[in-house]
């Protein structure tokens, strides 16, 4: 197997455990404080007291759609780059012990 192959077998594990944590962590926070963010701005763009126009609600559904997506991509891209670096880890492990093992048949051979 090559260093590539174990690489992306790292990447695809974490980018789907960090799909399965977005999901179950990610998603519900991740609306409220967007929907809070753009309560903010609607507020500074429309005046404190908020009235339910069509113009704040849509303002605030952005905010809460920016916040899924910044969640999204911050479950799903960390932990997809923490598998793909746990696949380099096990793959430079992996090389060493077999050069080690290559150097003890050269020097068995030589003596």
């Amino acid at each position: 197997m090559s260093a590539n192959e174990t690489r992306k077998k790292g990447l695809y594990i974490g980018t789907g455990i960090g799909i399965v944590l977005f999901a179950l962590v990610g998603l519900l926070p991740g609306s409220m404080i967007g929907g809070v963010a753009g309560l903010k701005i609607a507020g500074m763009m429309l005046g404190a007291p908020l009235q339910g126009t069509l113009f704040a609600r849509l303002i605030v559904a952005a905010g809460m759609i920016m916040g899924v997506l910044v969640a999204a991509v911050v479950f799903i891209f960390g932990m997809g780059t923490l598998g793909w670096i746990g696949g380099s880890v096990v793959e430079t492990l992996r090389m060493k012990r077999v050069v080690a093992v290559e150097d003890q048949l050269k020097s068995k051979k030589a003596v």
